[in-house]
């Protein structure tokens, strides 16, 4: 078994920088989503895409592609330069973000490259992070590409997709930070002798847990991807019921359960009170499920780091919770934008939680290095 390197602390601070960088890249999408600005950019231009217009007619032409986007006819026809401005500089702000992060990745890199400060197990890791990086950054053009014909707005599939790749960037990279200031077995992480359940089954039964919550809190995101994407919120801006139901009436007729109302999405309520029962009931399940792990987690071991996780974990999820009623009950005719990114940045949070415990539970097995 190959053992990390005690690391230098520019190198843990660079990737705990890098986390941060990455975190906000997917809360000022989360922003251009909202914001409707996602295709008011109508080009990918890697290198003179980072200017963007400073003279009037370069405005002008700018405006004149988005003018010939479906977007634009059907939803924005007769804006103002001043509001075209506004959706520009959200779509050029996120891309912008975009191409500073890979700068603030590189150049980095090299120089600790370089020192000699970046060993084989680490190299390996953040050669997953730069090809998940790069699959986000191409699937995000595939995904606007879907809104600039037919569509006035981009594909919710392919939205949630792209999502589902930022996390996957986000989570990989937290979890090789984790294991960088933290990669040999904690001392205070033993299980509690309290008990005469064998440590290594109480470490099977927390990791056992920790996965199903981990994919619980995964699935969450993602149906709360394409619940932003379909704008599902508009259809049932009302809690704990659905106008009056628990399950729209919709839903229990079974001619609706077709292909057509699937992939149409967008031309039949079917699918947004579909997804928005399935967000509903996937939090009701997270959060009984949050409960009994943490109270198990708590029960059979004294780790510091396990406990302090539990704390961060619940009150995240509770402050979740609020965040997710609030935004629904304010849904009246469009997404509140301030409630609707809050509760997306919340929501990574909480998944920054749940892979910090499931590195912490991980190392509760002997000889084991989560790094790896």
């Amino acid at each position: 078994m190959e053992t990390p390197s005690s690391y230098p602390g520019i190198v843990k601070y660079w990737l705990l920088a890098g986390v941060f960088l990455v975190f906000m890249q997917v809360v000022i999408g989360g922003i251009t989503r909202l914001t409707g600005s996602g295709l008011s950019i109508t080009k990918w231009e890697i290198v003179t895409g980072t200017f963007p217009p400073v003279t009037a007619a370069q405005w002008e032409d700018a405006f004149e592609l988005y003018k010939a986007t479906p977007q634009y006819h059907h939803i924005n026809k007769g804006m103002s330069m001043g509001e075209f401005k506004f959706i520009f500089f959200w779509e050029y702000f996120h891309r912008l973000w975009a191409r500073m992060m890979g700068f603030a990745f590189l150049i980095p890199f090299l120089i600790f490259w370089r020192k000699g400060w970046i060993d084989k197990l680490l190299m390996r890791r953040l050669g997953v992070v730069v090809l998940l990086a790069a699959l986000a950054a191409s699937f995000g053009w595939i995904m606007v590409a879907s809104g600039l014909v037919n569509r006035p707005w981009v594909n919710a599939y392919k939205l949630t997709l792209h999502l589902g790749i930022a996390l996957a960037v986000f989570g990989y990279l937290w979890w090789t930070a984790i294991g960088v200031w933290q990669p040999q077995r904690p001392v205070s992480s033993a299980p509690s002798a309290s008990s005469s359940v064998p440590p290594a089954l109480k470490s099977a039964g927390l990791r056992r847990w920790g996965s199903a919550i981990f994919v619980l809190v995964i699935v969450q995101i993602l149906l709360g991807g394409v619940m932003s994407g379909m704008k599902a919120g508009l259809s049932y801006p009302t809690w704990p019921d659905m106008h009056g139901a628990f399950i729209p009436s919709i839903l229990t007729d079974f001619a609706q359960w077709n292909v057509d109302n699937f992939v149409e999405y967008d031309k039949t309520p079917f699918m947004p009170a579909l997804v928005q029962v399935l967000h509903r009931n996937t939090a009701y399940v997270l959060t009984i499920s949050v409960l009994l792990f943490s109270f198990l987690a708590i029960k059979i071991t004294n780790s510091t780091q396990i406990r302090l996780g539990i704390i961060m974990l619940i009150t995240l999820l509770i402050t979740q919770i609020l965040l997710g009623i609030f935004t629904l009950i304010n849904s009246i005719g469009v997404i509140p934008v301030g409630l609707g990114v809050f509760h997306q940045a919340v929501a990574i949070l909480l998944l920054a939680v749940v892979i910090y415990l499931r590195y912490q539970i991980a190392s509760l097995v002997p000889n084991r290095i989560p790094l790896q």
